[in-house]
């Protein structure tokens, strides 16, 4: 693969990455183009599930979604995939797609959003309490709020809510709203927040203890930088080359 080609597929995904939440169709379309360039490259075949799945076309989204974790090993958008088999209504499809991996593997993120995901193929067949259960997991703390916790506190108090349980629906939808606003403050991005009353009237405690108050500090070291997405995309590209090269000889 050349160079000239690795930048041409960067640009394309780096441009699908911008636009996914703004425009879709326009995503879903430079992804298009890099997956005529690069259809081997995991993260080509990722971005355009992703994209599929932002405009609605579940099958593509779970057939590539599929090919990307055939072709990197990695369960990270098992959510997507169980969602996917929801959209195109197969509901005991995706939980069983969500059963089959195992859930102590998955980061925390990850694992969130597939229960966030299960729980909704339960309220497809109806059944309200297993969908309240499949949101039953460690991360579901309304004292603390991290990345994950709007829309994992936002579910649960959409089915208490299906459920008839008006107060604890209430009470999770402000937790939800709490800590969005939370996570809004602090630009450390996963830093743990502890959600307290007085934040909640707009206030912060002056004599918290120095434990908690350490689990909030944002941390001083300025983090690495990230690869950018061209240069895994060269990157791996670079490793297909060799391989080819390789196989050649």
């Amino acid at each position: 693969m050349s160079k000239e080609n690795a930048e041409h597929v960067g640009r394309h995904l780096a441009m699908a990455a911008r636009l996914i939440d703004e425009d879709p169709a326009l995503a879903h379309e430079h992804a298009l183009a890099a997956s005529r360039r690069a259809g081997r490259i995991a993260i080509v075949r990722e971005t355009l599930g992703i994209t599929a799945y932002a405009t609605g076309d579940f099958a593509l989204a779970l057939r590539e979604l599929r090919t990307y974790r055939r072709i990197s090993g990695k369960d990270d958008q098992i959510a997507l995939m169980v969602d996917s088999e929801r959209g195109i209504g197969r509901s005991d499809r995706a939980l069983e797609t969500g059963r089959a991996v195992d859930r102590s593997a998955l980061e925390t993120p990850v694992r969130v959003a597939l229960a966030i995901a299960m729980s909704g193929a339960r309220l497809d067949q109806g059944d309200l309490e297993l969908a309240l259960g499949e949101l039953e997991i460690p991360e579901l703390d309304p004292d603390r709020a991290f990345e994950w916790s709007p829309a994992l506190f936002a579910a649960r108090a959409a089915v208490l809510e299906d459920l008839g349980r008006a107060d604890e629906a209430a009470f999770w939808a402000h937790r939800a709203e709490v800590a969005a606003e939370a996570l809004g403050m602090d630009e450390g991005g996963d830093e743990e927040i502890f959600i307290e009353d007085t934040l909640i009237d707009g206030e912060l405690l002056e004599d918290a203890p120095a434990q908690e108050a350490a689990q909030v500090d944002v941390l001083e070291d300025e983090p690495q930088a990230e690869p950018t997405v061209e240069d895994e995309v060269r990157e791996l590209l670079g490793e297909d080359a060799d391989e080819d090269s390789s196989s050649e000889a």
